[in-house]
C-alpha cells in the first residue's frame, strides 16, 4: 500500500490533516511508573505525548498527532498509511534448531496441550497480551 499525499490542492491543509486525524491510526497507550500516562501514534515516527491521566494523554495526543501530520505535510512528505490496512492471516513460518523444537515440543506435552497452543500461549505472554497468573486477556 502506498502512502497518503495531499489528496487534493484544493482542499486547505487544516482540511486535509483532519481528513488524515480521523484514520484509524494504532494508538499505543502505557502507563509510567509515576502514575503518568505515555501514548503515541504506532505509525508516526516521534508521535507521542504524556498525560497525567489516560484521557489526558490521549487528548495530547490527538494534538500532536495533528501537529505531526501538518508538518509532514508542509514539509512535502508523505504520511504513512494505518497500520491497520494490513491484513493479517494468523499463520506464519519460523525455524529453530532441532534441540529448541524439542524442548518446545516437550514442554506442551508435559502441559498437555498441542506445540501450536503452546507457542501461542508463550508469545502472548512475552509481549504482555495474556498475564502469567490467569492466562485472561489485558
Amino acid at each position: 500500500m502506498s502512502n497518503i499525499t495531499v489528496a487534493d490542492e484544493n482542499i486547505g491543509l487544516d482540511a486535509e490533516v483532519e481528513r488524515l486525524a480521523a484514520q484509524p491510526y494504532r494508538r499505543e497507550l502505557l502507563p509510567n511508573e509515576d502514575g503518568s500516562w505515555f501514548a503515541r501514534i504506532v505509525e508516526f515516527p516521534g508521535c507521542m505525548t504524556e498525560g497525567e491521566s489516560p484521557t489526558e494523554a490521549i487528548e495530547n495526543l490527538d494534538d500532536a498527532m495533528r501537529s505531526w501530520i501538518s508538518v509532514k505535510l508542509e514539509d512535502g512528505e508523505s504520511i504513512p498509511p494505518p497500520s491497520t490496512a494490513t491484513q493479517y492471516s494468523g499463520k506464519f513460518n519460523v525455524r529453530l534448531t532441532p534441540i529448541l523444537h524439542r524442548e518446545l515440543a516437550e514442554a506442551a506435552e508435559r502441559q498437555n496441550v498441542s506445540l501450536n497452543s503452546f507457542i501461542s500461549t508463550s508469545l502472548a505472554l512475552h509481549i504482555g497480551h495474556i498475564t502469567p497468573t490467569n492466562g485472561t486477556s489485558t
